[in-house]
């Protein structure tokens, strides 16, 4: 099952206390990032936020969940506190404070090429 856009403009607006929040499509589902940095994923429908030690002390029962098979282990966030406008951006500004920038990438082809 694959993620409604609807849930994800849903999650992004709660969160929009925190930075510069958006979404981006990923094989159906969706990484939501905060002032650049990925601190959350959202599959079928459910939040699962990095785990990160500020979040484990903001929540009072960490649930952790795997977004997908394979993933990393991540707090999943249940739909009850969606609705708290407060705590959703508290937790999505606490895991963007401590993750690095992603690296920057390297462009293809912007060298020019000796002959």
């Amino acid at each position: 099952m694959t993620s409604r856009q609807e849930t994800v403009d849903y999650i992004i607006d709660q969160m929009s206390a925190a930075g510069d929040m958006r979404s981006r499509k990923m094989f159906g589902e969706y990484a939501v990032y905060c002032n650049d940095k990925v601190v959350a994923l959202v599959c079928d429908n459910k939040l699962f936020i990095k785990i990160t030690a500020p979040v484990r002390n903001l929540l009072a029962k960490p649930v952790e969940g795997r977004p997908y098979p394979g993933a990393k282990p991540h707090f999943e966030i249940s739909p009850e506190y969606w609705d708290d406008v407060a705590f959703m951006s508290k937790i999505a500004k606490a895991t963007a404070d401590v993750l690095p920038l992603p690296a920057k990438k390297k462009r293809r082809g912007s060298a020019q090429r000796k002959r």
